[in-house]
């Protein structure tokens, strides 16, 4: 008895740390506005994207083949539209708002909740 007790102890134990970094990751769509953030941002040549590199790097880990290929769409996107000469002002107003979240790196970076 004590020792399904304890098995069933350490059972719920990594149950919980398992929600527990679950909850830590951004979500999918948090993901693919970080790709298309980094997009800009390259396109744009606007400031240093070392942490949303990061950050996107550790995202991307576990994450379904769909998303990421969708995350890739996204970030080709962003440089697309940075590209367009007439929405330049438009887009450094995305990077330097709703973009600085994700360009910081943190996991705050959950705009859309």
């Amino acid at each position: 008895m004590m020792k399904a007790a304890a098995t069933l102890l350490v059972t719920l134990s990594f149950a919980a740390a398992g929600a527990a970094t679950a909850s830590d990751r951004i979500t999918d769509l948090d993901y693919l506005k970080a790709n298309r953030c980094r997009g800009l941002a390259a396109g744009l040549g606007i400031g240093d994207t070392a942490s949303l590199d990061a950050m996107l790097k550790t995202e991307a880990r576990g994450r379904n083949d769909v998303i990421l290929q969708r995350g890739e769409e996204e970030l080709s996107r962003g440089k697309r539209d940075a590209a367009k000469a007439d929405a330049r002002e438009r887009l450094t107003a995305e990077v330097n708002g709703p973009c600085m979240a994700y360009l910081s790196g943190g996991k705050a970076a959950s705009v859309s909740r």
